[in-house]
């Protein structure tokens, strides 16, 4: 609940759920400005484990969680692990939807070998910098992070093999924009592999329609 004091940003809806344009734009914003500290340091942001411990207690390869860089483990902050719901093969084109610091796309990176692609989105510039900044330090040559300011994915029709996304969707004010974006990059028969928080009850009163509440 709100500190005393505190006011929060209320959202607005036309009465069918859809948030105004300028609305997903606040969202987007505050998101961002979160995610600009995640950059910085994760320590403490989170309520669940993230670095080393939590790539190990979500099941990632250990060979893989060894042989990363320090920096790069410890910025991981994943709600799961898509790489759990099937493999990637080497040669495949993947995409990681909100790629934050760069460890999934480590991951997808040690699996498509020097005839594959690993492409990253983000929606913060301070992320892109440390996800490419790490996977150079990683040694990754096939892979290339890109900032996009919306759900847009910068990316050509029938591009992908995979698409992969860790905890990222449920922060979108468009999710239907960004099923579609990324069923629009995906060729015909590709996958998508992805990780997520999900409500298993109703939010309480005072956190619907606030702006706050997305960026928890």
């Amino acid at each position: 609940m709100p500190a005393a004091g505190v006011q929060q940003t209320q959202l607005s809806h036309d009465g069918k759920g859809k948030l105004s344009a300028a609305d997903e734009q606040k969202i987007r914003e505050a998101i961002r400005a979160k995610y600009v500290e995640v950059a910085r340091s994760p320590a403490g942001r989170f309520l669940y484990p993230i670095g080393r411990e939590g790539a190990e207690k979500l099941g990632y390869d250990q060979a893989i969680i060894d042989r990363a860089p320090v920096q790069l483990l410890q910025s991981f902050c994943g709600v799961g692990n898509p790489f759990s719901l099937g493999g990637i093969a080497p040669g495949h084109r993947v995409l990681d939807f909100g790629c934050g610091a760069g460890f999934d796309m480590f991951v997808a990176g040690n699996s498509v070998c020097t005839g594959g692609l690993v492409c990253g989105i983000d929606l913060t510039e301070d992320m892109v910098v440390r996800a490419t900044d790490n996977l150079r330090q990683a040694g990754l040559k096939n892979f290339e992070v890109r900032q996009v300011d919306a759900e847009d994915i910068p990316f050509a029709d029938d591009f992908f093999d995979v698409v992969i996304s860790n905890g990222v969707i449920n922060l979108s004010p468009c999710k239907q924009q960004c099923f579609a974006e990324i069923f629009r990059v995906l060729k015909p028969g590709g996958k998508l592999h992805f990780a997520d928080v999900i409500l298993e009850k109703d939010l309480p009163s005072h956190l619907i329609g606030s702006l706050e509440a997305w960026s928890q």
